[in-house]
């Protein structure tokens, strides 16, 4: 490690934050320090390693070829660093966990007691999070996400298929004569969807245009609500509706279930070699996906 002692720890820092966090500004105002400060400890840097990190642009900071090489290993050198002072203080033992918001209600906060039961002095933290937390950029060791599975930030493993279909009340469902009969009836909604009435259509045979009256909601969790208060048809999938489904406040009028390319995906940082808690917790969600 003697080719440390030309390089000051400071410019480094500097380097890295630049990297992760992608402006002078940003990074100034991490390290506390003035955007000023942090250009001159990037020319520093440059100059003491012999090669240029980041092209100047009209735009920005750009990194070059050789600097996107040198800031991956720079940043997973710092998230060492990292881990190894929270080693010390002892704050490195909780896993801390981004979970979709119906998986962490509906799968994982009811088997927590199987998996303190496995592991005892395993502690974990859940941010039941809808949106999508940069694993790159964050303290998260692991993510559950709700999605099709082309995230850049970690490596996905499949945990949960999930199938599309309608749900309605039972009273609702006796107006159906067949699944044509869809189109004359409010369709609940939600932004953003990621399960498609068009794939189902396509995959029931289905023709025409549905009627897209009924109300529509920022989150699917007031559409169930809605659905289940006889508001309309809801496209819902397994996880989300499992609970309304057997104990009978939603029914699924039509037998068929159209499997879809969304899913619950755990995804795990692709730049960390894995800690023992988080070895821990891949074990335990493997094992019970099996059973």
């Amino acid at each position: 490690m003697k080719n440390l002692n030309k390089v000051h720890l400071n410019g480094l820092k500097a380097v890295e934050a630049i990297g992760r966090l992608g402006s002078l500004s940003k990074a100034a105002e991490e390290l506390a320090v003035s955007p000023s400060a942090v250009s001159q400890q990037l020319i520093r840097t440059e100059a003491q390693i012999g090669h240029v990190i980041f092209e100047r642009t009209r735009g920005g900071l750009i990194a070059t070829s050789f600097g996107r090489g040198f800031l991956a290993r720079l940043e997973e050198g710092f998230q060492s660093l990292s881990r190894a002072v929270a080693m010390a203080d002892g704050t490195d033992q909780t896993l801390l966990l981004s979970v979709a918001p119906t998986f962490a209600s509906k799968w994982l906060v009811p088997r927590l007691g199987r998996l303190r039961a496995a592991y005892p002095d395993l502690k974990i933290r859940i941010d039941p999070s809808p949106g999508i937390v940069d694993l790159k950029n964050s303290d998260i060791d692991l993510a559950i996400r709700l999605g099709s599975g082309d995230w850049q930030d970690g490596e996905p493993e499949r945990l949960l298929p999930q199938n599309m279909f309608p749900v309605c009340t039972r009273s609702f469902a006796e107006r159906l004569s067949g699944p044509a009969d869809i189109l004359d009836q409010p369709i609940i909604c939600y932004e953003n969807p990621m399960f498609s009435w068009d794939e189902w259509q396509l995959a029931t045979g289905i023709s025409g245009e549905l009627a897209f009256d009924g109300p529509t909601f920022s989150d699917p969790w007031l559409g169930l609500d809605a659905a289940i208060s006889g508001q309309g048809i809801m496209l819902a999938w397994d996880l989300l509706v499992e609970d309304a489904l057997a104990d009978g406040r939603l029914v699924a009028p039509f037998p068929m279930r159209v499997p879809s390319s969304v899913g619950y995906w755990l995804v795990s940082p692709n730049s960390r070699v894995p800690s023992l808690q988080v070895r821990q917790f891949q074990r335990w969600i493997r094992s019970e996906i099996k059973h």
